[in-house]
């Protein structure tokens, strides 16, 4: 019985580098990056010590208050970033699936332009590999696809004042050995 249609297995490609024609970007979703505990820990306790000074003129001299901060609830929850599941025809003639992480400008893919993607294994072995850097080799554009991270979530109001905390609690530690 042959019903005429391809019935042709999507595969997860293995290699590091694949070129292939792309036959469809689907649906994409969104996915959280994971924060560790620890790390977010040690960033705000440094942060707390760069506030120390300032609340203290702030009470001596009674000005105004501050500007809001983000609670531990919501640095803790990661951010998201949107993923989508893409499909090509690989050079053997195989249904490959891979990942995008991140967004890319709405022109920069097209179903079947020619591609050369850079891919990397994810931790999870279940998901397919994700693109680390696209070659449209039809219009000869480099893409990059860029996802938040852990130190774009924190931003660099956060990461400053944990800069300046840890080089407080250092200077603090070197005067008393000093001494």
């Amino acid at each position: 019985m042959d019903s005429g249609l391809d019935t042709r297995r999507i595969v997860h490609p293995t290699e590091r580098i694949v070129t292939g024609r792309l036959i469809r970007l689907l649906d994409g979703y969104t996915r959280e990056v994971r924060i560790g505990q620890p790390v977010l820990v040690a960033v705000l306790a440094a942060a707390a010590f760069a506030r120390l000074p300032a609340l203290l003129l702030r009470s001596l001299f009674s000005f105004g208050g501050g500007g809001t901060r983000r609670r531990w609830k919501e640095l803790k929850q990661g951010p998201e970033y949107l993923v989508t599941p893409v499909r090509l025809r690989n050079a053997a003639g195989q249904l490959c699936e891979v990942e995008l992480h991140g967004h890319l400008p709405q022109s920069a893919l097209h179903p079947a332009d020619q591609v050369q993607l850079t891919l990397r294994p994810q931790r999870d072995p279940e998901l397919p590999p994700r693109i680390e850097r696209i070659v449209n080799l039809t219009t000869g554009q480099l893409l990059t696809p860029r996802t938040a991270t852990l130190w774009s979530h924190l931003g660099p109001p956060l990461l400053l004042q944990a800069f300046l905390g840890t080089l407080l609690v250092a200077g603090i530690a070197a005067c008393s050995a000093l001494t």
